[in-house]
């Protein structure tokens, strides 16, 4: 078969979604994986994760700067395009796999699209707040092969014109390697990380750019009631997004307090280990609504970002109103939930590779065509 397939990363999330992915597609015959590297994943102030793309050993990583700071979404989205498509020249890859509502997935589908090469998008058919929705419906449009994490983002992207037959419920990646027994131990990420929390939550908060004006608030008012709430922290950097920067310049609140410790970026691994080993999660990430309840971890969801994703019952919904957060830490500390199974079972990189070698996925039309739902 021989076919290149090229695998876009932009941020230390989607990377954890792509990863087990590559491997996957490294190991079969007849297909060769390409990463490439940009975004997030190749700035200092987030912690360079590009390093950590080294790390997993891939065999075939080309690395690309599309911004600088301050850069406005749309600069990073053309300098991606510009990037990515002078990359595809050269390799001529048979297939881009994008992941997710970021712009560098926007920029690779459009690449994909516009140059004639099957476009797959992975968690296409999903809701999110933010400016994230239209770009996760746009990048899914720009698309030809559809690989959802359940049955309710299949039947979104069917009412939005997909053909059914291009669309694959594999569940999503990551719950691969959240099932992993080649996970660190706790012991070995908390010397690697050096923190001695004997109990600990994790916060995370990401910039909801369609309400820029009120972020400098409502960042405040949680981190009030972080430091009242007296209970330990691990606090994660935000995604790049405008806004990015009046969340971390509030987290300098936080510096020299024991109660925590503040990271731009976590191995999605040792990321995962302290989310199993927290007390509950904090913030607005995806990783609140997604992972925390697989495994059975109480979630206080912040604002509008995540909403209507996930109807585990282990999630509390609050606004960033300081008094109403306290009870929410309250309420969550201590509670135990079963682990609660709505993104797949862990074994979507399986799933993947049989719809590339046995599924029809190269017999796709490059030439897509609206199909309507019955009148």
């Amino acid at each position: 078969m021989n076919k290149k397939i090229l695998f876009l990363t932009g941020t230390r999330a989607d990377f954890g979604k792509l990863k087990s992915l590559i491997s996957k597609v490294e190991k079969t015959n007849g297909l060769d994986a390409y990463v490439f590297v940009t975004g997030m994943h190749m700035m200092s102030k987030y912690g360079m994760t590009s390093i950590e793309v080294d790390k997993a050993g891939f065999k075939n990583i080309y690395k690309y700067i599309n911004q600088s700071s301050g850069d406005s979404m749309d600069i990073v989205l053309s300098k991606t395009v510009s990037g990515l498509s002078d990359y595809i020249k050269e390799l001529r890859p048979d297939m881009i796999v994008i992941h997710g509502d970021r712009v560098e997935a926007l920029a690779g589908a459009i690449v994909g699209s516009l140059n004639n090469i099957l476009v797959s998008h992975i968690e296409g058919g999903e809701v999110s707040g933010t400016i994230d929705e239209l770009i996760r419906h746009s990048v899914s449009k720009l698309s030809h092969i559809h690989y959802v994490c359940n049955e309710r983002a299949r039947k979104r992207l069917i009412q939005l014109g997909e053909r059914e037959d291009s669309i694959f419920v594999i569940g999503s990646p990551d719950l691969d390697i959240m099932l992993s027994p080649e996970l660190p131990t706790l012991d070995n990420v908390k010397e690697k990380y050096e923190f001695d929390f004997k109990d600990f939550a994790i916060f995370m908060y990401h910039p909801v750019t369609t309400d820029l004006e009120n972020l400098g608030q409502k960042i405040k008012n949680v981190v009030d009631a972080l430091l009242m709430s007296n209970e330990n922290f691990i606090v994660v950097y935000p995604n790049n997004d405008d806004g990015s920067d009046v969340i971390i310049n509030e987290f300098k609140r936080l510096e020299g307090n024991s109660n925590f410790k503040v990271f731009p970026s976590i191995r999605f691994e040792c990321f995962l280990v302290m989310l199993k080993n927290a007390k509950y999660m904090i913030g607005n990430s995806s990783a609140g609504v997604r992972e925390a309840p697989f495994y059975g971890l109480p979630t206080i969801d912040l604002g509008t970002r995540q909403n209507n994703r996930s109807s585990a019952k282990s999630i509390i919904n609050t606004e960033e109103i300081t008094d109403d957060i306290l009870t929410a830490i309250t309420i969550s500390s201590g509670r135990e939930f079963k682990p609660f199974v709505e993104f797949g079972s862990g074994n979507s990189d399986e799933k993947f590779i049989e719809t590339i070698i046995e599924g029809g996925a190269w017999e796709t039309s490059k030439q897509k065509i609206f199909s309507d739902l019955p009148l």
